[in-house]
């Protein structure tokens, strides 16, 4: 078994342990196994089979799709964490998790107790057992105490999942490799078993409206919407003509370049998600839906408000301090700064 990597980051760490294991992968196998994954993300996926099945394919996954969930997830996390800052999950449970992006996250955004005290439990179920595999032997080197202690569970993700009680339950790019109907439990046994619940979803027409179904019944369980949406009413975006979905910048490894062609360093993750609490939040007032445009002397930011609605906001040179954060505000940022600029 490796040691744990000295002490860094979960971000630093996970980077720096993916990259050992691609070196070990041969590359057109890692290429071909990529390939067939991509094709199985960007369609249809059927639910009576684990779309990871060896060895090869969990590390070509790993390599090429977990530093993007991973990017995702800790976005998502990092504005719950915004939202209730007095808070730290007492557990995680990430269902259908299969390496682990989502636990590792929750490790960057929570990171174990500065006293020493015991850290959170941490369970990934999945029903891929190569997966589990993995994502145990990318845990045991972890600087994270929780995740090296982190139990790997294989369950079938479908309507007769049991979940136990906990303070955080993740479901990450999971919900469109269900049906309908097992979409639907999955969620309802997050939201019976935790006190917040963060849902993602690849950053598609398709993943936002699994991210609303998602977001509906969380609602109607109780939960209180803390991100991204300032509000728990009804998603003010008319159905059909546009999706709510951020981006997430993600450094590319050389499998990325490989297998796209691409000479870029980086790439953006699109990804949608909506993360909720049993007791009250203090959502942001407003959120940035788009990229913001700069233009000179002006900043102009499309915003979901607290009011229910979208509107557009143009800060002006003028407003001095309101206008260089603006400036520095980027897509899916709350707005105003948490804490606002004096006048």
């Amino acid at each position: 078994m490796h040691a744990p990597l000295s002490p860094q980051a979960p971000a630093e760490a996970l980077r720096a342990t993916l990259a050992e294991l691609v070196d070990g992968l041969p590359p057109r196998q890692a290429a071909q196994a990529t390939a067939r994954l991509i094709a199985n993300y960007r369609g249809a996926t059927p639910t009576d089979a684990p779309v990871l099945r060896d060895r090869s394919d969990v590390v070509a996954y790993a390599a090429y799709r977990m530093p993007a969930t991973f990017e995702a997830d800790r976005a998502a996390l990092g504005a719950l964490a915004d939202a209730v800052p007095e808070w730290t999950p007492s557990g995680h449970t990430d269902i259908g998790g299969g390496t682990g992006a989502a636990v590792w996250a929750a490790a960057d955004i929570w990171p174990d107790p500065a006293d020493g005290s015991a850290p959170r439990p941490v369970t990934v179920l999945d029903w891929a057992e190569p997966a589990l595999a993995l994502g145990r032997e990318l845990a045991a080197r972890a600087p994270s105490a929780a995740l090296r202690d982190a139990r790997w569970r294989r369950a079938r993700i479908d309507a007769a999942l049991d979940v136990p009680p906990t303070g955080l339950v993740t479901v990450s790019y999971v919900l469109g490799e269900l049906t309908p109907a097992d979409r639907t439990a999955v969620v309802d046994a997050a939201a019976g078993a935790a006190e917040a619940v963060a849902v993602v979803e690849p950053g598609t027409p398709d993943g936002y409206r699994r991210i609303i179904e998602a977001r509906d019944r969380l609602v109607a369980a109780g939960f209180h919407v803390a991100a991204p949406c300032p509000h728990s009413a009804a998603c003010p975006i008319e159905e059909g003509t546009d999706w709510c979905h951020f981006a997430a910048r993600v450094s590319r490894s050389s499998l990325h370049r490989q297998v796209k062609g691409a000479s870029l360093a980086w790439e953006d993750e699109k990804f949608s998600y909506v993360a909720a609490t049993r007791f009250p939040p203090a959502p942001a007032a407003a959120r940035v839906v788009r990229r913001p445009q700069t233009r000179k002397g002006q900043v102009l930011l499309d915003l979901c408000r607290d009011t229910e609605e979208l509107s557009r906001e143009t800060v002006t040179k003028r407003q001095g301090p309101l206008y260089r954060a603006a400036r520095d505000t980027a897509w899916g940022d709350p707005w105003p700064p948490r804490e606002d600029p004096a006048p």
